[in-house]
């Protein structure tokens, strides 16, 4: 069978962009997997395949596909995660095998653990998929390549070759020890006398000789005494002591007849087809951990949907009931919150929105969902909406403020004037670009002054774009900025608050900055009429 993989499909090579680490804590990623997973090593590796963003239609309706299936069969999931462990393991024992400073018996000991592991991976997954009736094209393959893997005659043979084995290793069940003594009844070798295929039974006469070993302890080695009392009483490891190293040295050396017999059996099977499967760990780990993720966040009774991907050439985006993951972990860990969902759209009437409201009234939390929608819809994940349709952006580039370290150079204007030219030199038509506060550190007027600027080159440019702002003033002057060339239009979008309160409700409406700040004057107590009435009192 050709290359299978579940996250690209047939014929199809990966052709993607990598997200920047600014973009990467811009959008909370790591948030969202310490969340997934509390396994770092599994963290790391669905980090590094979050980061690469694949914009092919196609191949993400491919990874949609293999999601649902695995979104749609919990128990699919448990048991593909159990075999996924068992894969795992076996790795580590495979890198023992090869390991040349272990010891060839114990090396093909672990061999044989790690063949019999795989004989029942290849069952388990065997069985869970043959019971599911998976649809995705991706999930249809796996099952395939591993029907040829479980019905093949290589399987048969190797599945009995093991099993023997097994058995023969397992009736070696004692060895009889010879201990050389210098002139001083200290031990000073150890050799096998035979190796037994019965356990060893203990004798009057070597119970009477273990319990007057202390007795002489003063002629021997104290060291010596304890480890022969251990192998007799079962407590002693080749790891205590250079006695016991010894031991097992010439353990191994007395085996060479049963070592060359294992090592002619398994030489057939050092580059077993199945053995492939690991391969699939990361892939089926990644659908598994955000199904597991998925799942979890609608038990809230918030929604999470599969998104319907777009031509890239629409550049458009339609949403309803949106909200950001963040609110949503620390609701699932038990914290009220009521999380309020929006509607949403990107299209050519609606493509640059410069986004303002109240200081925590919403922006910051609101811009991230966008980002965050694209990144998870394009790797064929659920999204945190009631609906949503999409076009793949080519990349997701942000503008949020930068750790004051950063600029200690250039100087907070300098640095996030350089970040801006780097976005527009890596950025497209087809990107989706996310600005949070940007231009906040000069004065109003200058920063005014270059928003103004950079809005009309997005219009050029035109990305889709949020340009989340403090400065109203900058969402007055629409008329102006969609005088620059350019087939998207600038619009306004504000994030509501009523009667002193957030509603954290986003709709296109002109800015009202004065509003803003009279509702939270009112609620505070210092507007002019309640000062005065203050006053007055």
């Amino acid at each position: 069978m050709e290359q299978l993989s579940l996250m690209y499909p047939a014929g199809k090579e990966p052709n993607t962009k990598t997200l920047t680490e600014e973009a990467c804590n811009d959008l909370s990623i790591d948030f969202l997997l310490n969340f997934l997973t509390a396994n770092k090593d599994e963290r790391h590796i669905i980090r590094r395949m979050m980061l690469e963003l694949e914009s092919d239609p196609e191949v993400i309706s491919y990874r949609c596909d293999v999601f649902e299936d695995i979104m749609r069969f919990p128990n699919l999931r448990t048991r593909l995660a159990n075999a996924l462990d068992q894969l795992n393991y076996m790795k580590t024992l495979g890198s023992t095998f090869m390991d040349e400073t272990v010891a060839p018996l114990w090396q093909l000991i672990n061999r044989l653990r790690e063949l019999e592991i795989y004989i029942g991976c290849i069952a388990d997954i065997y069985n869970a998929l043959a019971d599911t009736p998976v649809k995705s094209e991706g999930m249809l393959r796996l099952k395939e390549y591993v029907s040829e893997i479980y019905n093949g005659s290589g399987f048969e043979y190797l599945s009995a070759d093991i099993k023997a084995l097994l058995t023969e290793t397992s009736e070696i069940q004692s060895i009889t020890l010879g201990v050389n003594l210098d002139s001083m009844l200290r031990p000073v070798e150890v050799g096998i006398m035979s190796v037994n295929h019965k356990r060893f039974n203990h004798t009057g006469v070597l119970d009477r000789f273990i319990k007057f070993l202390p007795q002489i302890g003063a002629m021997m080695d104290g060291r010596a005494v304890d480890s022969l009392t251990k192998i007799h009483s079962g407590g002693g490891t080749a790891e205590d002591d250079p006695l016991m190293k010894n031991l097992c040295s010439t353990m191994t050396n007395m085996l060479g007849s049963t070592v060359k017999h294992l090592s002619g059996t398994l030489s057939r099977y050092v580059n077993i087809n199945g053995y492939s499967l690991t391969r699939f760990i990361p892939e089926l780990l990644f659908y598994i951990r955000w199904a597991d993720f998925c799942e979890k966040i609608m038990s809230t009774g918030l929604p999470m949907t599969r998104p319907v991907i777009l031509d890239s050439d629409k550049r458009s985006l339609s949403s309803k009931g949106i909200y950001n993951l963040k609110l949503a972990i620390i609701k699932f860990k038990g914290q009220k919150l009521d999380i309020v969902l929006n509607d949403f759209e990107f299209g050519g009437e609606h493509g640059i929105y410069i986004m303002t409201g109240p200081n925590r009234g919403g922006k910051t939390t609101f811009t991230q969902v966008i980002g965050i929608l694209f990144l998870l819809a394009q790797h064929g994940i659920y999204v945190p909406a009631e609906s949503l349709s999409l076009s793949p952006c080519d990349n997701i580039l942000t503008h949020f403020p930068a750790d004051e370290n950063k600029t200690v150079n250039l100087g907070r204007l300098g640095e996030e004037s350089k970040r801006i030219s780097e976005i527009f030199a890596a950025a497209t038509d087809r990107s989706v670009l996310l600005f949070n506060e940007s231009l906040s550190t000069t004065s109003f007027t200058e920063g005014l002054y270059i928003a103004k600027d950079v809005v009309r080159a997005l219009r050029c440019l035109g990305a889709r774009t949020i340009f989340n702002t403090h400065m109203h003033e900058l969402a007055t002057g629409l008329d102006e900025m969609n005088s620059a060339p350019g087939d998207m239009k600038v619009a306004s979008l504000i994030t509501g608050i009523h009667e002193g309160q957030r509603s954290y409700k986003v709709e296109i409406a002109p800015p009202d900055g004065v509003s803003y700040a009279r509702d939270i004057a009112e609620k505070y107590g210092v507007s002019f009429e309640q000062l005065r009435h203050s006053i007055c009192a």
